[in-house]
């Protein structure tokens, strides 16, 4: 009686048919699929529940100064996409170059391909739709022994997971002259104690 998307399900089996009468214009034709619904509580519908939908934006650059690369992804990553990054790739001709991938919202793309026209050497962009997977996370300022810190705490999945932002340990690495890599490793040990 109505046509739409299947229920999330495993799908057992998948038959076709088709009937004896003509019709003008379309098949009369059937396919069948047999399955077993997926339960909300399942991990496939657990997963789901965090997906977005998203663009990639991409584009080849091969005849760039490199140095401007750091700023783009700058403006880039501040203008909001939620994330941008660089893949060395060998172009044509053998020359080396750069695949630029900008990660966004749909109502981002033309703001952050402006950026990308703007600032870069090519001539043009290509770009399509991505799904992304995300588990529960916030940013929470925790009072610890070196002061306070932000966390980003993972929820989901087992138990939640306490990782101290970067630029705070990089700073107290700095300011009590420790090594960055013994202040990332205390602070996420004894994350959860905090």
């Amino acid at each position: 009686s109505s046509f739409g998307s299947p229920p999330s399900m495993i799908i057992r089996t998948i038959g076709y048919g088709a009937g004896g009468h003509d019709f003008k214009g379309r098949s009369n034709t059937l396919r069948v699929i047999i399955g077993e619904t997926v339960e909300k509580t399942s991990q496939i519908s657990e997963a789901r529940r965090f997906t977005e939908s998203l663009i990639i934006i991409q584009t080849n650059i091969d005849d760039m100064n490199p140095q401007v690369y750091g700023y783009l992804i700058e403006r880039l990553l501040g203008c909001g996409a939620l994330d941008a990054y660089l893949t060395n790739v060998m172009m044509k001709k053998g020359r080396p170059g750069i695949v630029l991938n900008v990660l966004s919202t749909q109502a981002l793309k033309y703001a952050l391909i402006d950026i990308i026209l703007n600032e870069t050497t090519t001539i043009g962009v290509r770009f399509f739709d991505a799904e992304r997977v995300c588990i529960g996370r916030k940013i929470r300022k925790i009072q610890t022994e070196y002061g306070p810190v932000r966390f980003k705490i993972i929820t989901g999945h087992g138990e939640d997971r306490f990782l101290p932002e970067y630029e705070d340990c990089k700073r107290i690495s700095i300011e009590r002259n420790l090594p960055l890599i013994e202040v990332m490793q205390r602070l996420r040990d004894k994350g959860p104690e905090y």
